[in-house]
């Protein structure tokens, strides 16, 4: 049954915080999964969610601490003592501890490591920290079972048993040399039905063909890997191809999710990673850099109209299709550059050539102008608009479609060569820059159908 958090709840934890009813609280807490615990604590004030965090128990405290909002997880951390967190740690796996350290001052990573009692683990998370933010070693988890490919089942089962005991989930076993570099893996139905005895070799019964990634390989491209290939886990290897760790499909779903986020917050024009618990300035910093391009666009936008303003005082009228024309540019620019950013992110793009996508966005555009250029043709005509301002509309309508494929397309494109986020182009950049071409086209074929029919 799932755990609904609402306002009497939050109200009756904050009352019983208040008067010290630990067993209250306590009792509460215990019917909860974890992940209901971070949320309740999220919701809490700090000295609240501090006083609630410290009433559970050191395993279960350690699995709340990962379920935690960044920012709230922050303030927590800093409210701990270094032995506080050092004890929580070393309940956690490998790459959780090393994400929840990478929040902390350097001075208190060195005193929390320090207080780590398992030496393994405090080796582990010391490794995991040296390795860039984004990579597959920053991401991976130094928790694994691994089995000599010389050696007969009967003693790898006793190794996996001994390996196990550290695990939750056991996905995969794979197979080293006397070097530990990667051979193969070895699946439970390998195990179980191929290998004819215990004195069989661990070598004749695995698979060698094995996918895997470097320590060094962005975080995107082992995203596209897992999808491409329909994993849970992929091993990471050292430049030597020695087995160092493991990514599991949870921790690749965190990534996603943070991706996605992002690219959401950029199509909107947000610079920065935001949400609605940062404070003013920070979301500040991070909006208004994009409104001032869209302030700076409309200023641009205005000035055509007044360049154009003989056009406007010959025929009015011209001044209701304006909106008409700015939106559907827009429109069709985040159409394309929608359709490219997916395809970038999925990899589906990968290796088409740019002519042949052009080529194809092309021939959409056309028949969507044709279309829509026609329909508004024939509005005008049933409204009996001059010949000048039908023409004008129609063809500026067709020509606008047209040039927001082109732009959604190429944009995106030409980002991604240039190692920008792409999904910059299915926001205000494409938007303004398709509404200010979008005018001047408008008025510009105003401008000489006007000179033709009068």
């Amino acid at each position: 049954m799932s755990f609904e958090l609402t306002k009497p709840v939050l109200a009756r934890i904050y009352a019983d915080v208040a008067e010290g009813r630990d067993s209250a609280v306590l009792a509460l807490l215990n019917e909860l999964h974890a992940s209901d615990i971070g949320r309740l604590i999220d919701r809490l004030p700090l000295e609240e969610a501090v006083y609630v965090y410290r009433l559970l128990g050191q395993e279960e405290s350690a699995e709340v601490l990962v379920e935690l909002e960044e920012d709230r997880r922050e303030d927590l951390l800093a409210s701990l003592t270094s032995r506080e967190i050092a004890e929580d740690v070393g309940h956690i796996d490998s790459d959780d501890a090393a994400d929840l350290m990478a929040d902390m001052p350097e001075d208190k990573q060195r005193e929390v490591i320090a207080l780590i009692d398992d030496a393994e683990q405090r080796e582990d998370i010391q490794e995991l920290l040296t390795y860039p933010e984004g990579t597959a070693g920053a991401l991976m988890a130094k928790e694994l079972i691994s089995v000599h490919a010389d050696d007969s089942v009967g003693r790898a089962i006793v190794d996996m048993r001994q390996q196990a005991q550290d695990l939750d989930h056991i996905y995969t076993i794979y197979v080293v040399d006397k070097e530990e570099r990667l051979h193969g893996i070895l699946r439970f139905q390998d195990l179980l039905f191929s290998a004819k005895s215990i004195r069989s070799v661990i070598k004749d019964i695995c698979d060698t063909n094995v996918v895997s990634v470097n320590v060094d390989t962005d975080v995107e491209e082992v995203v596209k890997l897992m999808k491409k290939y329909d994993v849970v886990v992929l091993p990471v290897v050292d430049k030597e191809n020695r087995l160092v760790g493991r990514i599991t499909f949870d921790d690749v779903m965190d990534v996603m999710t943070e991706e996605a986020e992002e690219d959401y917050q950029l199509a909107s024009g947000i610079s920065e990673d935001v949400d609605a618990t940062d404070s003013p300035l920070v979301q500040i910093r991070a909006r208004l850099p994009w409104l001032l391009i869209g302030l700076a666009g409309g200023i641009l936008s205005s000035q055509i109209i007044a360049r154009f303003e003989d056009e406007l005082r010959i025929d009015p009228k011209m001044a209701f299709f304006m909106p008409l024309i700015a939106a559907t540019a827009g429109n069709v620019g985040i159409q394309s550059s929608a359709i490219v950013v997916q395809g970038l992110a999925s990899g589906m793009l990968e290796g088409v050539n740019v002519l042949s996508r052009l080529w194809k966005e092309i021939r959409v555009a056309v028949v969507t102008a044709l279309v829509c250029g026609l329909l508004i043709f024939g509005l005008n005509l049933a409204l009996h608009q001059s010949q000048a301002l039908t023409y004008t509309v129609s063809l500026a309508l067709f020509t606008v479609i047209l040039t927001a494929a082109i732009f959604g397309t190429l944009i995106p494109l030409a980002l991604d060569k240039l190692k920008v986020d792409p999904a910059l182009a299915t926001g205000p950049f494409v938007t303004t820059l398709n509404d200010i071409f979008g005018l001047l086209t408008y008025f510009t074929l105003g401008h000489l159908m006007y000179g033709l029919f009068q």
